[in-house]
């Protein structure tokens, strides 16, 4: 079952986990950061990334690289179905928006161009982001 909260239970929940300015409009009206802006774009502790709403898995920092692009990039998800995929065809260009699959939270696109094996790049806002570091 998907988590629904109101706007302002969204605004509430991320001002009590002190999340980035722009978390609701990154995570809640699909906005996204300024590259190279983002606190986990140069972040290289061992650890995991989660859905910055409700906490869900969503990448291994082993899974982290730097693509360059000026937003934290990895090559898989997590845990299989832990992010949910959506044509997006705003801006002019047709692209793979990424969405967290227990809350909807905007978290970025994903690209065919990332490492072996899997050739794919997960282009993530940090805003939409949690770290976890590993015990």
């Amino acid at each position: 079952m998907k988590i629904e909260k109101t706007e302002a239970q969204w605004r509430e929940l991320l001002a009590t986990k002190n999340a980035e300015p722009v978390a609701f409009e990154v995570t809640r009206k699909a906005a996204t950061e300024r590259p190279f802006t983002g606190k986990y774009e140069n972040h290289w502790q061992d650890g995991s990334y989660h859905c910055i709403c409700c906490n869900a898995k969503l990448f291994e920092a082993a899974t982290k690289f730097d693509a360059g692009c000026g937003w934290p990039s990895f090559s898989q998800a997590a845990v299989p179905d832990a992010i949910t995929e959506l044509r997006d065809i705003s801006h002019g260009m047709v692209r793979t928006e990424t969405i967290c699959s227990q809350c909807g939270a905007h978290l970025g696109h994903v690209f065919e161009d990332g490492p072996a094996p899997t050739g794919l790049r997960y282009c993530m806002n940090s805003a939409s982001l949690d770290f976890e570091p590993k015990k």
